[in-house]
């Protein structure tokens, strides 16, 4: 058996972050994804997916990802229901992400597009940072470069140094 989503999207509002009465973090936010497809009158849709996030990737989500971002998210589905105020059953699908990856960065103006990816272990608060996007003193005091800014140039590299 298999439970497995990636989606990349937008989101359409700041995520909530909450408390649950034992102190775990628990953040909420919808994600815009693209329909892979046009209607007649030749639009885009989308679908508003929402996303759930527990534990220290909850309160990293609600620090970092605001309202228009792209962010890549990866988790499972879940289907919960409950009884509403008039008696009805009321069934919710969301996504319970344990992996987020921020595909834009806080200041992204049409340059420094670096991406951080943030891991929720399944049942632990770990989290681990898989992406390189943070600029500042990460390597000795240094700024990193731009890995792309020869795009388009022949790079010059000798075949001693192909690692295959």
């Amino acid at each position: 058996m298999l439970n497995r989503v990636i989606l990349i999207g937008r989101l359409t509002r700041d995520p909530e972050l909450r408390y649950t009465p034992a102190g775990v973090a628990v953040t909420q936010f919808t994600l815009a994804v693209d329909r892979p497809f046009t209607s007649n009158q030749g639009q885009r849709e989308a679908d508003f997916i929402p996303i759930v996030t527990w534990r220290q990737l909850a309160e990293t989500c609600a620090n970092y990802l605001r309202k228009g971002r792209l962010a890549a998210v990866e988790g499972r589905i879940q289907v919960r229901n409950y009884d509403n105020n008039e008696g009805r059953r009321v069934y919710v699908t969301e996504i319970i992400a344990d992996n987020v990856r921020f595909l834009e960065s806080a200041n992204s103006a049409n340059r420094d597009d670096s991406s951080m990816g943030i891991s929720g272990g399944g049942g632990n608060s770990g989290s681990g940072n898989s992406g390189g996007g943070n600029r500042g003193s990460y390597g000795g005091g240094r700024e990193q470069q731009d890995p792309f800014q020869d795009d388009g140039r022949p790079i010059d590299i000798s075949d001693d140094d192909l690692p295959f």
